[in-house]
């Protein structure tokens, strides 16, 4: 297949970690498109059996600040309309959702660390989010959240906010970091240093603890999406 990975930072601590490092060793062709560079979106969603959409430090609404965003939203609205199986990942997730027309705004409460997220029914019976366990420990880093876009249906939440929806049969958000690898979280712990809501030495401790089975559900829940999409794109060609 060929996956587009959309991601808002240069450097490889910004964007798809073991995601797009699952997505070659299946096998499967790599683009990558760096939004904030400036370039221009792709013409058509459709050149890409599958899209991911990662996470950034900038809000979802901060077009201001950011230009570029509403040229990532009209993407993700083709992207959503013409059928490509689609993945928004924290902001990738809020995006999806305001690219169908949901509020995307301020969290009543930050999540940034480890936080126990809950699969509801239609999560653990979700071909995609089903990959997971009923409860996971998860790691997060948002100060937003989103209401569900019209049709979607939720698949998990926090204690503290929505956490994973499908909309449609071909689209999904998670607003927790499947995603993140050692040396990911490593530098944002670093960069981040003032935002974390404990001290470093218990953030990294709980890191060494919770890690390792984390990065197996997310490569678990990755490869689920992934063979979703090629079950799409196996139902064009037939």
């Amino acid at each position: 297949m060929r996956v587009l990975s959309v991601v808002h930072h240069p450097d490889a601590t910004g964007g798809g970690g073991l995601f797009e490092r699952a997505i070659v060793e299946r096998g499967d062709h790599l683009d990558r498109w760096v939004v904030a560079e400036g370039d221009a979106a792709p013409d058509d969603p459709r050149r890409w059996d599958a899209i991911m959409v990662f996470g950034g430090a900038m809000h979802p609404d901060q077009d201001a600040e950011h230009p570029w965003l509403a040229g990532e939203v009209a993407f993700i609205e083709r992207a959503l309309a013409t059928g490509v199986p689609t993945l928004g990942v924290c902001l990738g997730a809020q995006l999806v959702a305001r690219a169908r027309g949901a509020w995307v705004g301020p969290a009543a409460r930050a999540e940034v660390g480890w936080f126990p997220v809950d699969l509801n029914d239609e999560g653990a019976a979700d071909r995609v989010l089903g990959a997971l366990p009923r409860r996971v420990d998860a790691f997060e880093w948002h100060y937003y959240t989103f209401d569900l876009p019209d049709g979607a249906v939720e698949l998990a939440a926090s204690a503290a906010a929505r956490q994973a929806y499908r909309l449609g049969d071909r689209a999904w958000g998670i607003q927790f970091h499947a995603e993140v690898d050692r040396r990911m979280l490593d530098s944002w712990f670093v960069e981040g240093a003032s935002e974390l809501p404990k001290p470093l030495e218990e953030i990294v401790a709980e890191t060494d603890r919770y890690l390792p089975a984390w990065n197996e559900q997310g490569r678990a829940l990755c490869l689920a999406f992934l063979e979703e999409a090629a079950r799409v794109t196996s139902s064009y060609e037939a």
